[in-house]
């Protein structure tokens, strides 16, 4: 399948080298594993020596890191960045923010919209409860992957090998003394996790903390988006966390019908 033409001298169709360049991005970025020229060069049909040069340019501008091994790559630093500031800024004054919005209205309790960036949750936008008692968290916080609801139901997806190569580069740290640090104790709740379509933070990264988190729908396959609704232990634990579950559901069902419809930065609301 040639999905970028090597050349193109009228540019027609934004052929162009800088739009091939972008291209090439769009195919490695949409791959969960890293990729290598001999593989690219048979999906792409791009003779090799073209295909390096790319891959060079790319891997020079910081958008590409090649690997210890010199065969393959992943995506840089400065293409993860500029992804995570794409979905921040997109969503402070935008249709997301107001299923946001809705759902604590409904729930009366702290929401976020989360993905993960690297080895760490990112808060991409959050609407805090009225309630005097809260934890405050802004959006840009990150947390731990292992000890959040967001994280532990993202990682939930990956295969155990996935899992474990994310999770080796980043020491699983104990937070409170109900934190998991043992990677098959949490291989056995990714599996409850994915039965159960919900995942829970017990007071695991902050004392006093509960959180739970559902995947906001990707209708091209694994979802990168949740949605999670945090409070004090003394108004949510995790049996009460389960009351939470179909109006979370619900709100990610709308966010899944804004990413994919493009709602308008008006939307205020989320159907009953």
């Amino acid at each position: 399948m040639e999905l970028i033409r090597e050349t193109d001298p009228t540019g027609v169709n934004g052929d162009t080298p800088t739009m091939r360049l972008f291209s090439l991005l769009e195919l490695i970025a949409a791959r969960d594993q890293l990729v290598s020229l001999q593989g690219l060069a048979e999906e792409t049909g791009i003779p090799k020596p073209t295909l390096h040069r790319m891959l060079q340019q790319l891997e020079g501008a910081g958008l590409l890191i090649r690997q210890a091994d010199g065969r393959h790559y992943g995506t840089g630093t400065r293409l993860r960045r500029l992804a995570e500031n794409l979905l921040l800024n997109a969503v402070h004054h935008g249709a997301r923010h107001g299923v946001l919005r809705h759902l604590v209205d409904e729930l009366g309790e702290s929401c976020n919209i989360t993905a993960l960036s690297s080895n760490e949750i990112v808060y991409l936008d959050r609407v805090e409860t009225p309630e005097p008692l809260r934890f405050y968290l802004r959006p840009g916080s990150r947390v731990p992957v292992h000890c959040s609801a967001s994280g532990k139901m993202i990682l939930s997806q990956m295969s155990p090998a996935q899992r474990r190569k994310l999770l080796a580069h980043s020491p699983l740290k104990r937070y409170t003394p109900k934190t998991v640090t043992d990677l098959d104790a949490l291989e056995d709740e990714f599996a409850r996790i994915r039965r159960d379509g919900f995942a829970v933070d017990d007071e695991e990264f902050l004392p006093g903390l509960v959180c739970v988190a559902v995947l906001v729908p990707n209708d091209a396959g694994r979802s990168n988006l949740c949605v999670a609704a945090q409070a004090p232990v003394m108004r949510l634990t995790p049996d009460k966390a389960l009351q939470l579950l179909p109006a979370l559901q619900r709100a990610a069902e709308s966010i899944r019908r804004v990413e994919a419809e493009g709602a308008p930065e008006s939307a205020d609301t989320i159907p009953s």
